[in-house]
């Protein structure tokens, strides 16, 4: 039993998804706060494609509308990204 507490008390926390929403020409919520190895899945509910591009970082390429990418968290940092094909939309995700 103890040894069952010890692991229990050891182990990391499971990865967790966190979901940005793309609609109205914009990612909601705008800034997410991730740990390593967490996943992060925008979701493009617009009736045109768009992106998820943190240049050096990730970039989704185009998600056509009803689709989804998901990119795994991995070096801690703030990373701001942009619809490529709409420069206006901005977004941070920011790994702690």
């Amino acid at each position: 039993e103890l040894a069952v507490l010890w692991m229990a008390g050891s182990a990391q926390a499971a990865p967790v998804t966190h979901t940005v929403t793309i609609e109205r020409m914009a990612f909601t919520p705008a800034e997410v706060v991730v740990h390593p190895g967490d996943r992060v899945v925008w979701v493009n509910r617009d009736p045109f494609p768009h992106t998820a591009t943190a240049a050096g970082r990730f970039d989704s390429g185009p998600v056509a509308p009803g689709k989804s990418w998901t990119w795994r968290a991995g070096a801690a940092g703030d990373y701001d990204y942009v619809c490529t094909l709409h420069t206006t939309m901005k977004g941070r995700v920011s790994v702690r």
